[in-house]
């Protein structure tokens, strides 16, 4: 029972954390959803503190009656903060009210975790002479949890995956009572639970009520939860008029209503497609990979034109199969049953990664979901397809004449566009072309503004040549909102279009390369400061650009008000464009709702608000009392040995969880298989520590081979996951395990062994604070392993993990005392029942 129990417990725990980072993402913003890291490292922390601080109140109480009552107690508790986190209105503001509901959801989310640190904290230190297997149950049922949480979103939703883990706790509560009345109630407490979820998944009785501040649409002809998002179907009126497929109750995609068959039909979508749909025009009966194809508007686009091979790669399997190719199939008059059409439910780079074919056009358009997936805000799959490795990897999948299409949000200041530029210029340089400006075609939808509007990059292997541009600027002409940016040999040719003088005065000459061009371009000029920055950078020479590691060296990229650098597999953040300077005046000059230009980079904000936040309460929680009692002073420096592994564990972790997102072909699976696969070797390695380390001072050693072994992945993971990527899923699945498992196997040794060094070199009772600071640090190392991967790398991550284990090993020498080798371990709490 003992075991089994913990096991159980882990497994609620994990499955709490897991669902709450999906909830979050729907019900606050994607950017919110890293809390629930910090919220369960926090309260498990705090629970440890507890346990320590009233241990003479809790002795009166046998173990296991305790352990039941506290299992009852969290299993309430999680419903508590599922009715909290879903009927708290907070808004994208930076007015105080939002903090409160915000700090109340941060509470409330946090007490079950409590319980369970409160539970592990007793048991390991009243079982102290059973805590390697301790220890492995904890991580085993952790690995489990992991295991289930994506088959349970994909299948019951959030809310019901966080109703689970109260019924996974019920059922612990169930297993740690004597037989008898108790035990009964549990029993009958986890039948009602089970008919909740039953009945709730049928009615949806317990739902999403508030959605990013507002009153979750009540009109929704369709909603479905999955492991990525929630989608749901709504009906717009007025200018957007249709159906829409929103993503989380933020981003949406249209859904298309519309015959393909029809010539009509295919005529209006050719005459009226947006700027995404200028590829169309220059590659008619082209080749189509189109990447987040979402509800088909890209797909008809090119179908319209006359492709007769459109693959469209989407992530998520609700929008591509249940929407698209089943409940509204007749809707979308089929398009994606369509024979010229072959849709694909992956990754959109991993995919095409794995692809032999080429194509005449490559299209992203909008794919920017402010979704998160449950391995964190911050793990985002649209990141990856954003960096030079990906452009690469584009232009590798082209036809010799073929272009990349790919539509952002821009701004009168731009920036997501320009770094789109900035990425190809990256891959076009180093294909050794020094002249780019042929190459590129930059199209507004409408004149930026700081709303946002949609602009359209177009990428080409070889230089557009001038009937292409004609052709693109007459359909900027027909447009009537459209607005040019670059075009080649326009814009393009600075010292040629000064000869031309005041193109808007008519004073037009022969030192221009083509009147006709240049009357195109000036039937709609966009502002200079739009303008400006795409000739500038475009004109730059690549060693100008960036450095051997794309660090920027030219003045315009350094003195240039947002980060328009390339971004790298290494830190893949390409969406993350304000520097400190500018996010700090914006932070401090700007006041109620915060615009569109903010959403994609008030992460940042959020980011740091988290570790404040975090700090704070680990000092108030952890730290504070720590310092403060008298008998923990001496063993000070020893306890901080736990908090150096547990830094080292979570930094690892989420570094490794990025690294294998484009090896696997999907976030979603990258979070469980590193997850799981790390918790349950852990859970072996820490049995075997009681045999394989009878001398404590022997995980120094380990340490080391820890420290060692995350180097080598720096220097060699990215690599050789790259030139393997074609291998068969059960082939990745394989290799996976033979990476994660050896590493994890180790990294499951030195908590269990810290802590009977603790219980016999120490001569204290400070399992209860090891735990806790273990876990605080957890909370400060899940926060700083993104605030290092966003500025230095995911290898400077990787790095640090190293490096907290070496600060562990240096920690360790402050063990004084005979080793468990010599010492016999005894528990440091009487032990008062038996457990079988």
């Amino acid at each position: 029972m003992l075991l089994a129990g913990t096991a159980l417990v882990s497994f609620s725990s994990l499955l709490l954390e897991v669902a709450l980072t999906r909830l979050f993402s729907v019900v606050l913003y994607y950017h919110f959803a890293f809390l629930a890291i910090s919220v369960a490292m926090l309260g498990l922390g705090a629970g440890g503190v507890f346990a320590y601080l009233r241990r003479d109140w809790l002795e009166r109480w046998e173990l296991r009656r305790l352990a039941s009552v506290i299992c009852a107690l969290s299993a309430s508790a999680v419903v508590v903060a599922l009715w909290v986190a879903l009927h708290m209105r907070v808004q994208l503001t930076l007015e105080s009210g939002n903090f409160i509901r915000l700090t109340a959801i941060y509470l409330t989310a946090a007490i079950p975790f409590f319980y369970t640190g409160l539970l592990l904290a007793l048991v390991f230190a009243r079982r102290g002479q059973q805590i390697t297997q301790l220890y492995g149950a904890d991580l085993a049922g952790g690995g489990l949890a992991c295991l289930a949480a994506v088959p349970l979103l994909n299948t019951l939703g959030a809310p019901n995956a966080v109703i689970c883990a109260a019924l996974a706790m019920m059922v612990a509560a169930g297993v740690w009572a004597d037989a008898g009345t108790w035990r009964k109630i549990a029993m009958g407490m986890s039948g009602l639970l089970l008919a909740l979820i039953v009945v709730n998944h049928a009615q949806k009785l317990i739902d999403v009520v508030y959605a990013k501040g507002r009153f979750a649409q009540t009109g929704s002809e369709f909603a479905q939860w999955n492991a990525i998002s929630r989608i749901e179907v709504t009906n717009s009126n007025g200018q957007y008029a249709g159906k829409w497929a929103n993503i989380d109750s933020d981003a949406a995609t249209f859904v298309v209503s519309a015959d393909p068959r029809d010539p009509n039909v295919l005529s209006s979508v050719r005459e009226q497609g947006g700027v995404s749909a200028l590829a169309n025009l220059l590659r008619p009966k082209g080749d189509y990979a189109i990447i987040g194809p979402g509800g088909g508007t890209d797909v008809l686009g090119a179908v319209a034109a006359g492709s007769t091979n459109v693959v469209g790669i989407e992530i998520n399997p609700i929008i591509a199969t249940t929407i698209m190719r089943q409940r509204y199939a007749d809707y979308t008059h089929h398009l994606y049953g369509l024979p010229q059409v072959h849709i694909q439910v992956s990754d959109g780079r991993s995919w095409l990664r794995g692809s032999h074919e080429k194509y005449d056009v490559i299209q992203m358009t909008l794919v920017d979901t402010w979704a998160s997936t449950a391995a964190g805000a911050f793990a985002l799959s649209e990141n990856n397809l954003y960096t030079v490795e990906a452009f690469s990897e584009y232009f590798d999948h082209l036809k010799s004449d073929g272009l990349i299409t790919i539509t952002r949000w821009e701004f009168a200041q731009p920036r997501e566009a320009l770094r789109v530029v900035s990425q190809a210029l990256g891959v076009l340089r180093q294909r050794g072309l020094e002249d780019a400006r042929k190459h590129f075609m930059v199209v507004a939808d409408e004149e930026p503004n700081e709303k946002g509007k949609q602009v359209a990059v177009l990428v080409k292997k070889t230089p557009f040549t001038i009937e292409e541009e004609r052709t693109v600027l007459a359909r900027v002409q027909a447009a009537p909102s459209f607005y040019p940016l670059y075009t080649p040999y326009v814009y393009g040719r600075l010292e040629e279009s000064a000869a031309c003088g005041s193109l808007a005065a008519g004073d037009l000459h022969a030192g221009c390369i083509d009147a006709s061009l240049a009357v195109l371009a000036e039937s709609r000029k966009a502002p200079r400061e739009t303008v400006e920055p795409f000739q500038q950078l475009i004109a730059l020479p690549w060693h100008a650009i960036a450095g051997p590691d794309f660090s920027p060296r030219s003045n315009f990229i350094r003195d240039y008000p947002f980060n328009i650098a390339p971004v790298t597999d290494n830190a893949p953040f390409f969406f993350f464009t304000f520097k400190t300077g500018t996010a700090l005046r914006a932070l401090l000059t700007r006041g109620g709702l915060i615009s569109t230009d903010w959403k994609n980079n008030l992460g940042l904000v959020i980011l740091g608000m988290i570790l404040a936040i975090s700090l704070v309460a680990v000092v108030a929680f952890l730290i504070g009392p720590l310092a403060l009692h008298p008998a923990q002073k001496t063993a000070m420096m020893p306890l901080l040995y736990f908090v150096a592994i547990g830094l080292g564990y979570i930094l690892a972790e989420i570094a490794l969880i990025q690294r294998f997102v484009l090896f696997l072909g999907h976030p979603t699976y990258a979070l469980t298989v590193v997850v799981f696969l790390m918790l349950l070797s852990s859970g072996a390695g820490s049995v075997a520590s009681k045999h394989w380390l009878q001398e404590t001072a022997s995980v120094r050693r380990v340490l080391v081979a820890i420290a060692g072994v995350v180097m080598v992945y720096v220097a060699l993971l990215h690599r050789l996951l790259g030139s393997l990527v074609g291998l068969p899923f059960i082939g990745k699945l394989l290799l996976s395990a033979l990476l994660l498992v050896p590493l994890g196997f180790l990294m499951g040794m030195p908590f269990p062994t810290g802590l009977r060094a603790m219980a016999t070199a120490e001569r204290t009772t400070a399992t209860e604070w090891a735990w806790a600071l273990n876990a605080a640090s957890s909370v400060l190392g899940s926060v700083l392993a993104i605030v290092v991967s966003i500025n230095f790398g995911l290898d400077a991550t990787l790095g640090s993990a190293a490096g907290a284990y070496l600060s562990a090993m240096a920690l360790s020498l402050y063990w004084r005392a005979p080793s468990v080798g010599q010492v016999s371990v005894e528990s440091p709490e009487p032990v008062v029942s038996s457990l079988a």
